[in-house]
């Protein structure tokens, strides 16, 4: 006697390998967002201390982010942020004090100041004190 499986056992074994395939995906999209934010964070702390040093050495914060890569170079280049439809945003609020605006993905807003970064609101707030 022949043995086959079932139509209900090759549903079960199909349904069990669609459900870890959906656990891995899932688990693979929200490890590439950590990643991404992670790296807008250590864009920002670049972005920070070139500010910083900028302030040292003129004693007051740029105008606009050029101004950390020439003439006098603090930064070999500003940083981009790892999605397209994204961008850092700065805002200078007087020669003491200034705003650097990120979005993070997945994470509500701290910024106490309205920022656009591209496609969506800026949602994380640096100054040179810590979160604005």
């Amino acid at each position: 006697m022949k043995k086959f499986f079932t139509l209900i056992e090759i549903l079960v074994v199909v349904t069990v390998i669609a459900l870890l395939a959906s656990v891995v995906t899932v688990s693979y999209v929200q490890l590439n967002k950590e990643g991404r934010n992670n790296k807008r964070k250590a864009d920002v702390e670049q972005i920070r201390t070139a500010l910083e040093m900028y302030k040292s050495n003129n004693d007051q914060y740029p105008d606009s982010l050029s101004s950390l890569v020439s003439p006098v170079v603090y930064m070999s280049s500003i940083p981009s942020d790892p999605k397209s439809s994204y961008f850092y945003r700065y805002s200078k609020i007087s020669n003491f004090d200034y705003v650097i605006g990120v979005y993070l993905e997945g994470i509500s807003s701290s910024c106490s100041i309205s920022l656009n970064c591209g496609s969506a609101q800026c949602n994380y707030c640096l100054g040179p004190y810590g979160t604005k």
